[in-house]
């Protein structure tokens, strides 16, 4: 299967070449890095620290989707969207683990998977985080009438640049999914001040930056007298490559539409 990486000179985009050089069954059909990137016609296998593969990074992402199969994104919304566009033009797989989408991107991604392309989005690729959201939402459910709260704590590095992370808010969708309600409306962002008492079915979220923290998620039950503590740490971004490449293969074999890693995984 021939991937195209977008963002290859970035942490995400140097782990997910060096994850398909690795794999069998796949190669690297392209690198692509933003206009103006001093990487540009750079070899892309010495970015990510393995040596020359042949494989010099460009600007130019629709002249190479014509020998592509599939497309590894982690970057940003708006770009994300345009991808998707092309992915669907083409008949392309498209894996997004870009995160801090809007309801109305998401809709332009569904709009873009219905039309032809092969997407599978997440807000978190790794195989442990998506297997915690399962039991976050069987918790969820589990503990509902119990009157348990729950609260869902995330740290990253200083560089992140949406919050809560994606992860944080799959989590959170899997929380509310077991309630059997809107995350939309029980989800709490913000405290600050004088709040008042925790509204009951609240979802809170709390979100922390600090240093290279690569990303701990913990989802708490607390109730009268005792607690449940659901964590994932990521220690390494290889995680989430190998998710990334695992779903590309994964969706290859698929009709059009719009997939997630639990479909990937069959959890």
């Amino acid at each position: 299967m021939r991937l195209v990486v977008l963002g290859a000179a970035g942490r995400m985009g140097r782990n997910l070449v060096r994850i398909i050089e690795e794999t069998p069954g796949v190669t690297l059909a392209a690198a692509i890095e933003r206009k103006g990137s001093s990487v540009l016609g750079h070899d892309a296998g010495e970015l990510a620290g393995l040596g020359e593969i042949g494989t010099l990074v460009t600007d130019a992402l629709e002249p190479v989707l014509a020998d592509a199969d599939g497309i590894l994104d982690f970057t940003a919304p708006a770009y994300s969207i345009s991808v998707a566009e092309l992915a669907a033009q083409h008949g392309l797989v498209h894996v997004i683990g870009t995160t801090g989408f809007s309801a109305q991107d998401d809709a332009a991604v569904a709009k873009a998977a219905a039309s032809g392309a092969r997407v599978v989005k997440s807000g978190n690729m790794s195989l442990g985080v998506n297997m915690l959201a399962v039991l976050v939402e069987r918790a969820a459910r589990a503990l509902a009438a119990d009157g348990f709260d729950i609260e869902i704590a995330e740290m990253h590095h200083r560089h992140k640049v949406d919050a809560p992370s994606g992860t944080a808010l799959l989590l959170g969708e899997a929380a509310a999914a077991g309630r059997e309600i809107a995350l939309a409306d029980a989800s709490v962002r913000a405290r600050d001040g004088h709040t008042g008492p925790r509204p009951a079915g609240a979802i809170g979220f709390a979100t922390l930056r600090g240093g290279s923290v690569i990303g701990d998620h913990s989802v708490i039950f607390a109730g009268e007298g005792e607690r449940i503590e659901l964590v994932h740490r990521a220690d390494d971004r290889a995680i989430y490559a190998r998710g990334a490449v695992k779903a590309a293969l994964w969706a290859g074999g698929q009709a059009p539409g719009l997939y997630s890693m639990r479909d990937v995984l069959s959890i």
